[in-house]
């Protein structure tokens, strides 16, 4: 499968809401691409190479760190919600989902996808961007993050990577949207009620769960 890549500059560049035919058609690929594969490729001229090494190259730096070092920055009384989550912690949910079980089972042999045999044998490390609200019943979810130490540049690097990737991610929500044949806000504002209502409603939370990487 080839997924064209979509350069998100001339949608950044648009000063209104009128759209010419150029940008219509782009939004129309991304609706497209996103309804047919599921997936992206973008380019965001507001993520550059340097941004990305830079990212990169510090979390090099600290997973090559021995792993006592590593465990000061475990917080498994807090479900691994915030700093280091060593391997063999997370368990993938297709390996304790009957459902989802049942449903790879069913698909044709040649899409089904490789199925994990353990718990993830990788490392990875939780933070979350931006301000803690003031007010939450879900304080695991919610804690302050956990800097190493020895990494002076950790907050600035891992916030400003942080937030180019959210804005990203706004940009081609609103693109879909428009392709979609929907308001331009119609995704983005879901966006914001359902991370409301995350830190807002009870659910329970779980030790070993499938995690998202940073």
């Amino acid at each position: 499968m080839e997924l064209p890549v979509i350069d998100l500059a001339p949608y950044l560049e648009i000063c209104s809401d009128e759209l010419d035919s150029h940008i219509k058609s782009m939004c129309l690929e991304v609706s497209r691409t996103l309804r047919e594969t599921g997936a992206l490729l973008v380019k965001d001229p507001r993520c550059t190479a340097e941004d990305n090494d830079k990212f990169i190259d510090m979390m090099e730096k600290y997973f090559q760190q021995p792993e006592e070092f590593k465990r000061l920055q475990e917080r498994p009384h807090l479900h691994y919600q915030v700093g280091v989550t060593p391997e063999g912690v997370e368990v993938p949910r297709s390996l304790v989902d009957e459902e989802m079980k049942e449903k790879l089972k069913a698909m044709p042999k040649e899409n089904q996808p490789s199925s994990p045999s353990g718990p993830d044998p990788k490392w990875r490390y939780m933070w979350r961007v931006g301000p803690r609200p003031k007010i939450t019943s879900f304080k695991e979810l919610n804690s302050e993050p956990v800097i190493p130490e020895g990494f002076p540049e950790w907050k600035c690097t891992m916030d400003s990577w942080g937030y180019k990737m959210i804005s990203a991610v706004e940009s081609v929500a609103e693109m879909a949207a428009i392709g979609f044949g929907l308001s331009k806000d119609a995704f983005t504002s879901l966006m914001q009620q359902m991370l409301f209502c995350a830190v807002t409603q009870e659910h329970p939370l779980h030790p070993q769960r499938e995690g998202r990487q940073m």
